[in-house]
C-alpha cells in the first residue's frame, strides 16, 4: 500500500470533499460572504502580504489560497486531489480573486511551475501525507526566491503520537514508515457516509528543522502552541473563541508548532 500512497491518498481526499463543501467546519458559505479562511496564528506570521507572490502547498480546494488573494497577493495553489483542485479553480471564478491553480504531487511541482516566489506557505496537516521531509524542504526551497521567507504552521508531532481519544500512546513520534490507517467520516463530519483507508507519516521536530535547515533555510522562529484553531479532534473543549484543546489534556499537550525561515 505504502508503494501506491499517491492514488490511495488521492482518492481519499476526493471522497472528502463533498463533506467538507458542505461542513460547518469549511463555512464555505461564510467565505463567499467575504469571511477570511485564515487564522490568527499565520496571518500574525504572514504580515503584509499586499504584492507579494505566494506559493501555497497542499491548498485543498484553495480557501486559505484565496484569501491570501483578497489580501493582496498574487497567489498560486497547488494540491494533488483533483477535485479539490477543480473547486477551487471553480470557487476563484466564484469570488471573483485571481489565482493560479495546480493539481499534482507536491514532490513533482518543479516539473509543473517555473517560479520565484516571495513566499511559500502550508499549513496544518500537510507533510503526514509526505513521506520524505528532504524532498519536500527541497521543492520549499526551490521556488523561494533569494530572501524569500517559508511560513509554515502545522500540528505538533506530540499530537500524533496519541490514539484518537488521547487516552494512550499508540503512535511513534518518529518516522517508522508509513501508517496505514482506515476511517469512518471525516474530520470536518464525523457522521459523513467515508469509509476508507489512507496512509500517513510521522515526522518529529528535528526532522522537519534539519531538512529545511539543510537546504538553505535559516530558521527565524519556532513557536508551539498549547491550542488548535481548529475543532478537528475528539474530546474538544474550547477555551477562548477558536481556540480548541483536548478536554482531559488542559493545557499541558503542544497541539500546533510555527516555522518562519527565509532562504
Amino acid at each position: 500500500m505504502e508503494n501506491n500512497y499517491l492514488d490511495i491518498n488521492r482518492a481519499s481526499w476526493n471522497n472528502r470533499l463533498d463533506a467538507h463543501l458542505s461542513s460547518d467546519f469549511y463555512d464555505v458559505a461564510g467565505f463567499l460572504k467575504g469571511k477570511t479562511s485564515l487564522n490568527e496564528i499565520e496571518l500574525g506570521l504572514l504580515g503584509d502580504v499586499s504584492g507579494k507572490r505566494i506559493l501555497h502547498l497542499q491548498c485543498h480546494f484553495g480557501q486559505d489560497t484565496l484569501s491570501l488573494g483578497r489580501m493582496g497577493a498574487d497567489v498560486t495553489g497547488v494540491d494533488l486531489s483533483d477535485k479539490a483542485i477543480d473547486k477551487a479553480r471553480a470557487l476563484s471564478e466564484q469570488t471573483g480573486v485571481a489565482a493560479e491553480f495546480i493539481c499534482c504531487d507536491v514532490y513533482d511541482l518543479p516539473a509543473y511551475l517555473d517560479k520565484a516566489f516571495d513566499i511559500v506557505f502550508t499549513s496544518y496537516g500537510t507533510i503526514g501525507w509526505l513521506p520524505d521531509m528532504e524532498k519536500w524542504a527541497g521543492v520549499v526551497a526551490h521556488f523561494l526566491k533569494p530572501g524569500g521567507r517559508f511560513v509554515f504552521v502545522e500540528f505538533h508531532p506530540v499530537v500524533w503520537m496519541f490514539d484518537d481519544d488521547f487516552e494512550k500512546v499508540g503512535y511513534p513520534y518518529f518516522n517508522r514508515g508509513a501508517i496505514v490507517e482506515a476511517e469512518e467520516g471525516t474530520y470536518a463530519d464525523r457522521e459523513a457516509a467515508i469509509n476508507q483507508s489512507y496512509v500517513m507519516w510521522n515526522h518529529g521536530m528535528g526532522e522537519v528543522v534539519s531538512s529545511l535547515t539543510g537546504k538553505g533555510i535559516r530558521i527565524h522562529s519556532l513557536t508551539e502552541y498549547d491550542y488548535s484553531p481548529y475543532n478537528c479532534f475528539r474530546h474538544t473543549v474550547a477555551f477562548s473563541p477558536g481556540k480548541y484543546r483536548i478536554r482531559h489534556m488542559g493545557d499541558k499537550l503542544p497541539m500546533v508548532y510555527a516555522i518562519v525561515g527565509e532562504r
